[in-house]
Formats: structure tokens, sequence, C-alpha cells
């Protein structure tokens, strides 16, 4: 009875224990803040709340539609996910710089974001472009986000799963 009720009380504390660590407010950024810029960006939007005509395909398939979004948080998830800031990933981007645009770029197997491209007009970003490719043996992906404040950002997704047939699908929103 005894090894039951350590048991339900040790599982649940232990794998409360593995779950990765917050980051703290104000940790080091050591290349372009895109969760942020991206946390700013569904501020604004929420704000100014633009329609856009939203396009979603998957394998050909396409459906469009006009709409207001109620949470650009939510929208531009895919986009925050890509913290290039993690402190794990510290030192594994080569960055070339210069007043038009920020490359930063990682060959590191264990790092998915392979490339973020910043270009820049008066210091200020007017478009982001993002590639994520992930790969195992059962499995890869490869993910191109682009984004261009108030007229456009697209998600273009495509999969692989072994033994299942590809799998390509994008999102793309135009403001209007």
């Amino acid at each position: 009875m005894m090894r039951k009720i350590l048991f339900f009380f040790a599982v649940p504390l232990f794998l409360y224990s593995c779950k990765p660590a917050k980051q703290e407010q104000g940790h080091n950024l050591n290349y372009f803040d895109l969760k942020g810029y991206f946390e700013k960006e569904a501020l604004r939007l929420k704000t100014n709340n633009p329609i856009i005509t939203k396009t979603v395909m998957v394998n050909g398939n396409s459906e469009t539609r006009q709409m207001r979004l109620d949470d650009w948080t939510k929208e531009f998830a895919v986009f925050t996910d890509v913290d290039i800031n993690r402190s794990a990933w510290a030192g594994l981007f080569s960055i070339q710089k210069n007043n038009e645009r920020e490359l930063y770029a990682s060959a590191e197997e264990k790092v998915p974001v392979k490339e973020v491209l910043i270009l820049k007009k008066d210091n200020k970003p007017y478009g982001i472009q993002i590639l994520v490719k992930n790969t195992n043996m059962l499995y890869s992906s490869s993910d191109t986000l682009s984004y261009y404040p108030d007229s456009l950002y697209r998600i273009k997704k495509k999969q692989h799963i072994k033994l299942l047939s590809e799998k390509n699908y994008s999102i793309t929103g135009k403001f209007n």
C-alpha cells in the first residue's frame, strides 16, 4: 500500500520537475529578439484590428476568407516559438549584419532553426524570413515563415512521415 501512495506522489513530482524552466525576464539576447518582436506586433495588431484575407491550403486544396483576427498571439505562435535566444543555442548561430539586413544561420544538427533573415529600413524590420528544419529517422519537416508588417505573413510547411505520403500546407494572411 505504501508503494502505491509513494508512486502516486513521486511520479507526478518527478514529471513536474522535468518541465523546462521558464526563461527569466531580461535574459541576455545574443541575437535578434524574434519572440519579443512578434509579441509587440500581436499587441499592435490587436489594437489596430485590421481586416485580412486569409488563405489556408492543404495539399493543393485551398479556402480563402476575409476576417478580423481575435487572437494575434495565437496566430503568431509559430513565429514566437522560433526563439533563437535560447540559452542552449548561445554561440551556435553565425551572424552577418549590415544596415539593411541581419542574417542568423546555424548548421548545428541539434538546432532546428537554420536561418533567420531580418530585412531592415531605417533600422526597423520590414521583412522577416525564417527557415526551420526537423529530421529524425521517422519524420522530416521544413517550415518557411515570412512576415512583412502590415502587408503579408505566410507559414509554409512540408512534412513527411515514413510510410505516409508527404503533406504540404500553407497559411497566408494578406492585410487589406
